[in-house]
């Protein structure tokens, strides 16, 4: 044994205590608006000032305070005070930024709450449906990806498609599969305001949420949400389908790519946008490979193995095996049109 790996085991060990510990911290301190109040503070604040400003006993609030400096997410001023950099200020309480932090904490301590359940379903295979999770995890997911949409989508992916963008700016009709709460849907219509989209999803707590997303957005005149599945979403001619981050969790990922060849204008195009992933797993064995096959043990994996068929793709499938899945429904032009450090852009034509 070499006592010099297992030191390395442990600390590393101790260092991911404190982060699942940590997770649960920034979700309070989320919840109990205490970033943003700090951060709208100006100044240094004791953990009284910032009890008062939050509506919270102080008490709980010193040790959170002492927990976050701990962590480096709160700054730690001297004589009882702290305070939020402006970094820290933007990865806590900035989500229109794309290194806003806070939905990602809220996803991972949601998919947390399905261990017990998990347990079960690692011995005798069964799955465990998006449906099934937290109600935290839903919202937290839109919180998650939103700031990259917003970030990405008009900026480098929808151009970086053979034509699409020209056609949404005339006036396109559009499909947003597996929308979840909306947050795509509704920042592609703000975008290309001549176009018109539907949303559609089988989580009705999601479309209800969405429906309210864009009467809030004022954009209900040219977005509605449905509920519906991917491999029977009603409508044809679509210029645009998209799919967002939800290909690797369906059940018949080559069933739904049929469905979305069979709804396209003869000349539309499929966005397919997934996480960054090589097709090699050794290649995969990083920072953000860890996260991805972690959140893709406990939610998307088994949302796959839930479903008809459960191909079980993974969040990590790849590019070579989404190609497999396409091409397998139909489509016989494929090509990664776009990639970032979170995710790849796939295009697909029939």
């Amino acid at each position: 044994m070499d006592e010099n790996k297992l030191n390395e085991i442990v600390g590393q060990a101790v260092g991911d205590f404190g982060s699942v510990l940590t997770g649960a911290l920034v979700v309070l301190g989320d919840r109990l608006g205490l970033y943003r109040a700090l951060a709208a503070a100006g100044r240094p604040l004791t953990s009284t000032e910032l009890a008062e400003q939050a509506d919270c006993a102080e008490r709980y609030v010193r040790e959170w305070l002492n927990g976050q400096a701990a962590s480096g997410y709160v700054t730690y001023n001297g004589d009882g005070r702290y305070s939020l950099s402006e970094e820290q200020a933007i990865a806590f309480t900035d989500e229109s930024s794309p290194a806003c932090v806070v939905g990602g904490f809220q996803v991972m301590l949601a998919a947390t709450r399905a261990v017990d359940r998990l347990t079960e379903a690692f011995r005798t295979g069964e799955g465990v449906g998006w449906h099934e999770h937290h109600h935290d995890l839903f919202h937290g997911t839109e919180r998650f990806f939103r700031p990259g949409y917003i970030a990405n989508l008009s900026a480098s992916w929808i151009p970086a498609l053979d034509g699409v963008e020209d056609k949404l700016r005339a006036g396109a009709k559009v499909a947003d599969v597996g929308c979840g709460r909306g947050a795509s849907t509704i920042i592609l219509a703000k975008e290309y305001p001549n176009s018109t989209f539907t949303g559609f999803d089988y989580h009705e707590p999601s479309i209800d949420a969405a429906r309210k997303a864009a009467a809030d957005a004022g954009v209900s005149d040219r977005v509605s949400f449905e509920v519906a599945s991917a491999k029977d979403f009603p409508g044809t001619g679509y210029d645009l389908v998209a799919i967002f981050d939800a290909l690797h969790d369906m059940g018949d990922p080559t069933g739904a790519a049929a469905h979305v060849l069979s709804t396209l204008a003869p000349d539309g195009t499929w966005l397919i946008v997934e996480p960054f992933a090589n097709d090699d797993v050794a290649d995969n064995l990083t920072p953000v490979g860890r996260v991805f096959y972690s959140a893709s043990t406990l939610i998307c994996t088994p949302a796959s193995l839930s479903q008809e068929v459960g191909t079980a793709l993974g969040a990590q499938a790849g590019e070579a095996r989404l190609r497999e899945v396409v091409t397998a429904g139909g489509f016989t032009r494929f090509r990664r049109a776009a990639e970032t450090p979170f995710n790849i852009v796939l295009e697909a034509r029939p």
